[in-house]
């Protein structure tokens, strides 16, 4: 008896260590681990589907408009949080529908990047259609709930940015407008992962938002598109003959990846102007330590990709995409760290209780 129960709970913490080691790939890598699809548990399945390893973008937005709003006048921490967590949805959400509308038109097939870089949710059998229609209206619903709670608690703006951030994200793919096979992709997720989601939240935390705000939003929007733009400089070959015009396609692979290096230091400029402008305090600047990172990619997108992927690269075919997220998740996160820090004297003078 005391043997089988011994056994028992040796093997307990090993199958939680495989799952929590499993969780982590997926997070990490956007794929699931090695081995068959039909033996993944439903953590990872809906981590690979739903595309999770992405929505730190949307946290990080989320924790630089909180970060600004500290000290505000208005700051009610309960609608902060809400919205913070109604932006992350809303993003999960955009993933399922971005899955869906391309899968409908056709230009998500076997062949496309795709379903390349991670198993497709559809085409690769993760989940039934039917489930992922059921899982993107079951996130919008609860999203839903979120919005009435913050219109009912902050009034019709936060309805409005809402109501933009949905038709912007749902309009990125899905006809007639869609915009990413039109060149517009790259400027939505700029409206949308800056002013929208930055001027959004604080909105919701404080009841009220200016152009400081809306200037302090700029820089982290331009590190979201830099990662699109390198995803869709990676997707030339395969956008072109699909008559998929994004901005890489229509500049050109060389002088796409300028652009993309161009977003990557604008950043870094718009923060200064953001310090020298009060915008935002000046402990951001601790983003140059991010440099040394930018420094070390640059060489790469002066150049064609490697004609192989180096080994146990996760994301092959994409490759500036790549290169441009390990940029954009370091110097977000010191651009969070950089505003925490400038928080500091706040929350020294009002403990949290």
């Amino acid at each position: 008896m005391s043997d089988a129960t011994g056994d028992a709970t040796e093997r307990a913490p090993s199958r939680l260590a495989t799952l929590a080691s499993s969780w982590a790939y997926a997070l990490r890598t956007t794929n699931p681990p090695p081995g068959p699809i039909d033996a993944l548990d439903p953590v990872t399945r809906w981590i690979v589907v739903s595309r999770a390893a992405v929505l730190p973008m949307t946290l990080v937005a989320g924790l630089v408009a909180a970060l600004l709003a500290v000290g505000e006048p208005g700051l009610d921490w309960r609608w902060l949080v809400l919205a913070v967590v109604g932006i992350t949805l809303a993003h999960l959400a955009n993933n399922l529908m971005n899955d869906l509308y391309d899968t409908q038109a056709g230009s998500d097939t076997a062949q496309y990047p795709r379903a390349l870089y991670a198993p497709h949710p559809i085409l690769s059998g993760l989940v039934a259609k039917r489930a992922l229609v059921a899982a993107t209206v079951a996130v919008n619903l609860l999203d839903l709930v979120i919005l009435v709670v913050l219109t009912l608690a902050r009034g019709w703006p936060v309805v409005a940015f809402a109501l933009a951030g949905f038709l912007l994200s749902v309009a990125y793919t899905a006809p007639p407008l869609r915009l990413k096979k039109r060149g517009l992709g790259e400027p939505d997720v700029l409206v949308v992962w800056g002013p929208l989601m930055v001027c959004g939240t604080y909105y919701c935390a404080v009841g009220h938002v200016g152009w400081p705000v809306l200037l302090a939003s700029l820089p982290y929007g331009l590190l979201c598109v830099a990662v699109l733009m390198g995803k869709h400089t990676d997707k030339i070959p395969f956008d072109r003959p699909l008559g998929i015009h994004t901005l890489p396609v229509l500049l050109g692979d060389r002088r796409a990846r300028a652009a993309t290096l161009g977003l990557m230091v604008g950043f870094y400029l718009l923060v200064g102007l953001s310090v020298l402008l009060g915008t935002m305090p000046w402990p951001a600047l601790l983003v140059v330590l991010g440099l040394p990172r930018l420094v070390k990619v640059w060489p790469h997108f002066r150049r064609p990709p490697p004609p192989e992927p180096p080994k146990d690269f996760p994301v092959w075919p994409l490759w500036y995409a790549a290169l441009a997220w390990l940029h954009t998740r370091q110097a977000g996160l010191l651009l969070v760290l950089g505003l925490a820090v400038g928080a500091l004297p706040w929350f020294a003078a009002h403990p949290l209780r």
